[in-house]
């Protein structure tokens, strides 16, 4: 008997032990993902701002003000110091903040059913961007920590306003680390001389970056006048400060292409940022290089700068420790997910990626449709970026990683820089109403409400394939769900039908029936594969 009581004390001893141990690692955890608050020397705060609505959608503060469009894009300008301008545009996009937070939170639940894997992501996001404030320019934090004092408390379960904030910016590295969700895979190009219809330098982009529909659906262009640096245009989403596809007054334009790299070990400046920097900073591309030099990133990519002053464009090829610079030995620059640069082109991930990936193909693809329309416009440039087809012009299904057009863009973009014109896609995808703008006017104040240069929506938007593929897209996220996390699901016959009918020429739909069959363990597929017919 006191040999089995003594155990018993062993036993709880040990437990109690292992549970103290187990308690100090978690503070130690929470000690050491904190992140401090930006030095600040202005006391302004939200409540010290006055928002005047003065129409429908349309709000100011001050000289700064925010509207929404005819074609329903939100459109912002602010001015001003960094922190105190972050204030502003907080204060100015408030709901539009909350709706963007809830919907990107919604998405990864969405993409994320199961409770204990978001716990795990959230513990592993929290521990892998602990020092990302080190890698971020002053002025940046600044701002950001202005915008999140206007974050809803909705979401505080997550983490503090500013330390979610910082998490966004670092969403698309992160998101093109998880190269199995898909959720990034850019095409972009720049033309010049004799392959544009006025032999002036045309840069094109799809922003592939896809998290909801709803995501997707207010987008915002941001207009900055900040006190130090240039004046610059940027086209994405409410509380985001860096940078994805952009141009600032000396007509400098950026847009980012992920590439292959190791799995990062640790954040360091999120390469919208990155973007954001140069934009702001620079006026051609050689001081775009000098910017991109001095500055650590945790991802690979590539930067596509395109220059007024100097006329041309080039690709700022970047990886955790090495960077070179590719310029291209003709008059048109292509851009997918891969490297071409002496430096980056033979390196294994680079030769992985070529060999394993659809970038190869998207770059062959729009070298092809690009070819097929010199000299190009901006209407048939815009016609090459909503193009849906193989190589070839082969039907390979919508949705198809390898086409121009994945259906899953969250915005497309034109930039003429020599004249400061751009257009800027609208929803659905890029197969809306593609909105011009002169860059030059809107910072002297005029801003058209209409303007005859805009290009008219795809036949696509109306048809009956849009609302096909709609439906293919909910039963192919439900086997998703199913295959990765076990979600239950049942298809019936008349469903896989269906969802056959939907996207019949798309290996995706052929693909992840397999998947479902094989979870389900009906290996007998071959009966609802014939059903395509």
């Amino acid at each position: 008997m006191p040999s089995f009581k003594g155990s018993l004390r062993f036993i709880f001893k040990f437990l109690l032990w292992t549970a103290g141990i187990l308690i100090i690692l978690f503070l130690l955890f929470l000690w050491r993902i904190q992140i401090p608050d930006p030095s600040i020397s202005s006391k302004l705060k939200p409540d010290d701002l006055h928002r005047i609505q003065i129409g429908v959608d349309s709000y100011r503060v001050g000289n700064n003000w925010l509207r929404k469009n005819q074609q329903g894009i939100w459109e912002m300008y602010i001015e001003g110091n960094d922190y105190e301008r972050g204030v502003v545009y907080g204060v100015l996009a408030k709901e539009l903040i909350e709706k963007q937070e809830e919907y990107f939170v919604d998405q990864i639940n969405e993409i994320i059913p199961r409770k204990i894997y978001l716990q795990f992501i959230k513990m592993f996001v929290a521990w892998f961007n602990r020092d990302i404030y080190k890698y971020i320019p002053a002025e940046n934090l600044r701002e950001i920590y202005g915008i999140s004092l206007s974050f809803s408390d909705k979401y505080d379960y997550i983490g503090p306003k500013y330390y979610r904030i910082l998490n966004y910016h670092a969403a698309h590295d992160i998101g093109h680390a998880l190269t199995d969700f898909q959720l990034v895979g850019c095409t972009s190009f720049a033309a010049n001389d004799s392959l544009t219809d006025d032999h002036k330098l045309l840069i094109g982009r799809n922003f592939d970056f896809y998290m909801g529909d709803d995501f997707a659906r207010n987008k915002l262009l941001l207009f900055v006048k900040p006190d130090s640096g240039f004046s610059f245009v940027s086209y994405s989403w409410a509380g985001l400060t860096g940078v994805v596809s952009g141009m600032n007054e000396k007509g400098l334009t950026v847009t980012i292409n992920a590439a292959k790299s190791d799995i990062p070990t640790t954040a360091k400046d999120p390469i919208s940022l990155l973007a954001r920097e140069i934009l702001q900073h620079a006026s051609n591309i050689k001081q775009a290089i000098a910017i991109a030099e001095k500055r650590e990133t945790f991802v690979s990519e590539s930067l596509l700068i395109g220059s007024a002053q100097d006329s041309t464009a080039a690709l700022i090829e970047k990886t955790p420790t090495r960077m070179d610079v590719y310029h291209s030995p003709g008059e048109l620059l292509v851009c997918s997910n891969h490297y071409q640069g002496a430096e980056l082109k033979n390196d294994p991930h680079n030769i992985s990626n070529i060999e394993l990936s659809d970038s190869k193909f998207r770059f062959d693809r729009i070298t092809e449709l690009l070819k097929e329309n010199y000299p190009l416009s901006i209407t048939s440039a815009v016609s090459v970026l909503r193009n849906k087809f193989g190589m070839h012009n082969e039907n390979i299904g919508y949705g198809n990683p390898k086409a121009i057009n994945q259906l899953i863009a969250h915005h497309s973009i034109l930039f003429k820089p020599q004249s400061s014109d751009f257009w800027v896609s609208t929803m659905p995808y890029q197969e809306g109403v593609y909105v011009h703008y002169n860059l030059t006017d809107v910072l002297q104040g005029k801003i058209p409400d209409s303007d005859s240069l805009n290009i008219p929506e795809s036949d696509f938007v109306k048809s009956n394939d849009l609302k096909k593929f709609e439906a293919f897209k909910i039963i192919k996220q439900r086997i998703y769900k199913h295959n990765t996390f076990g979600v239950n699901l049942h298809l019936t016959e008349a469903e896989i039908k269906q969802y056959i009918d939907n996207n019949p020429m798309s290996y995706v739909t052929f693909m992840s029936l397999g998947d479902y069959f094989y979870h389900e363990k009906n290996y007998a597929i071959v009966h609802f594969i014939t059903m395509k017919h």
